[in-house]
This record gives C-alpha cells, structure tokens and sequence, in this order.
C-alpha cells in the first residue's frame, strides 16, 4: 500500500441557515460540519463513526459536491474540488462514487438493472452500447448475481442484492474513490458480512480507496485501516483501527468502544454511560462541544475549542487532557478515564 494521499480534506465546513418569520430572515446556522480536516491514503479504507446527527454523512456528500461546502477546501488526486465549474465537477465523479446507505431508495423502481448499470456510462460517454451492455454483465458476476439478472428490476431483489447492484453502479466507471454512506446498516447481520468481503475483495482487484461511513465500529473495524470519529460536526479522533480499539484516548471514542457487545458471557467490562442527549447543533456549546456530557471535564473544556493534533505516531485526538493548555498536572489524569 503506498501512502500518498489520494484525498485531503482541510477546515471543512457545513452550516445550514435557520429561517424565520414570513421574510425567512436567518436568525443562525445548524453547523452539521465545522471544521472537519483528514486526509485519505491510495488503497487504503478510512473509517468515519459518530452517533446520528453528527455529521458524517454530510460530510460524505460535500467530497462528492452533492452538498457545496460552506467554507474548507477538498483536494483529490492533486484537484482543489471546491474551485472545479460544475461541469470540472460533473467530469471528477467518473473518479468518485457513492454506495448509498438504503438499496430500496437507490435503484430507480422503473428502470431495468440493466439501465441501471449502463447509466453512469452513458453520463460519461463511456464505450458504445453493445460495450457497455457486455460490461454490465461483467460487472453483475463480478459482484456475484448472474448476466441474466441485468433484464430484472429492483423490487424482484432482496436488500442484500440490491446492495450489491448499488456497489457494481458504483464500480462501472472504474473509479478510484468510492464513499460508502452507511452501506450495510439496512441490511441483516447475516448478509452485513457478506457485502463487507464482498467489497474488500473489490478493493483488492481495483485497487479502490473507501471512505466507510457508519455508526457501527464493529463494522468499522472489520473493514478500516484507519478510523476517524465525529462528534457533534466536528473530527475528535484519529487512529490506525488496531491502535483506536486497543487505546482509545477520547472519552467520547471511550464510551462509544464500552457499549460494543462481547460474543464472550465470561467477559465483563464496564459500560461508560454518558449524561444528557447530543446538544443541539445550532446552538453548541461554547469549547469542547462533549464537555456538557463528558466524565473528565474541565474547566478549560468549557472555555477554550480543543485542537485535533497528533499525541502518538498515526494517534489524533482533540481533547484538553492530552493538550499542552491544561497543564502537566492534567495529563496524569489520563489514566484514570
């Protein structure tokens, strides 16, 4: 695997005006991303986690420009995406695609597999017909459904199958980013499994790079090389998957990890429960935006905005504890968490 970044991704932002009155006056912003910064290695699978709400998928969407960011800057393959026209744009997408988290909403219900797949091609101007319709059957056997399925339609499919569509949709452009929103949350356990080997295994053959978003981090680290963690818009965490599991720093990434269950009865280990609900993203709250629920808080947490930087080789975390600003006496406390 090489390590140069395919996709960087610095200050990102995403802040949705609040209207109000019959003017529809902004009266403040829900800030669903604030100033969200990673980067993606070539060939390698970053995993993006963090409850519901906060701001993983809108960030998703903003590499691929189906959201325009609010301020940041996006640079794949050596391309600044924010300053592209639409039609620069339109031309970077054949390079990334998206394998969206629900298979019934996906997959257009009047339209055969067949059109389905040849779509992307067409957008592109990809092969002749007789090309692109040998290359959907290909592609359907690559994803383990059979040629003959490309005449079917989306409903005469499970979820599991549908997925798989949305996965060879994805690759029929040969791209060299695919973003995976939640691509197996709609799913059984028992296929869950099949569709992440499925798309490891894709990974091999293409040489693809993954941005895997999810809430699950079991699946997560089943799949990732990397794992970043989101919480209320912002990135508080980031580690190589065996590193974040092993020695999770941020109480957040802590708590979230107590809750994972243990296929082991004989195996007890403490549950971090956290205080209170998610804040309300448009009026967060002002420094550490975990602090009104977290169990090391400080009062620095409540007044200054933690910074992502690097604790250990490969090791990110936006919290006081380990920063230079709460002094050398609060790093002993670490331990303790």
């Amino acid at each position: 695997m090489t390590t140069k970044p395919l996709l960087k991704v610095e200050n990102l932002k995403k802040y949705f005006p609040v209207k109000k009155g019959l003017l529809g006056k902004t009266v403040g912003y829900v800030k669903a991303v604030d100033d969200v910064s990673f980067y993606v290695n070539e060939g390698e699978t970053l995993g993006i986690v963090g409850e519901s709400g906060c701001g993983k998928s809108t960030t998703g969407r903003m590499l691929m420009r189906l959201l325009e960011p609010t301020e940041g800057k996006v640079e794949f393959d050596g391309k600044d995406l924010t300053s592209l026209t639409s039609e620069e744009m339109r031309k970077t997408r054949r390079d990334i695609q998206m394998v969206f988290q629900d298979p019934y909403a996906s997959l257009n219900p009047r339209h055969t597999i067949e059109k389905i797949l040849e779509e992307p091609l067409v957008v592109h101007g990809i092969d002749n017909s007789k090309e692109r319709k040998k290359k959907v059957r290909e592609f359907l056997e690559i994803v383990g459904l059979s040629a003959y399925h490309a005449k079917r339609y989306p409903h005469q499919f499970s979820g599991g199958q549908r997925q798989r569509i949305g996965i060879a949709r994805a690759l029929m452009t040969n791209p060299k980013l695919i973003i995976a929103d939640e691509p197996v949350s709609a799913l059984d356990v028992s296929i869950q499994s099949q569709v992440l080997n499925l798309m490891q295994d894709l990974q091999k053959d293409f040489n693809l790079t993954y941005i895997f978003i999810a809430h699950d981090l079991g699946v997560v680290r089943h799949i990732s090389d990397r794992v970043g963690v989101m919480y209320l818009g912002k990135m508080v965490e980031i580690a190589e998957s065996e590193q974040l599991y092993a020695q999770p720093l941020h109480p957040y990434t802590k708590a979230l990890l107590s809750a994972v269950p243990v296929p082991d009865p004989n195996h007890q280990k403490e549950q971090i429960l956290l205080e209170g609900d998610i804040p309300n993203p448009a009026n967060p709250p002002s420094g550490c935006t975990f602090h009104t629920r977290c169990p090391a808080k400080m009062d620095i947490c409540m007044k200054a905005i933690p910074k992502l930087f690097e604790q250990y080789s490969g090791h990110s975390v936006a919290c006081h504890l380990y920063s230079e600003l709460s002094g050398n006496d609060i790093k002993q406390m670490e331990g303790s968490l």
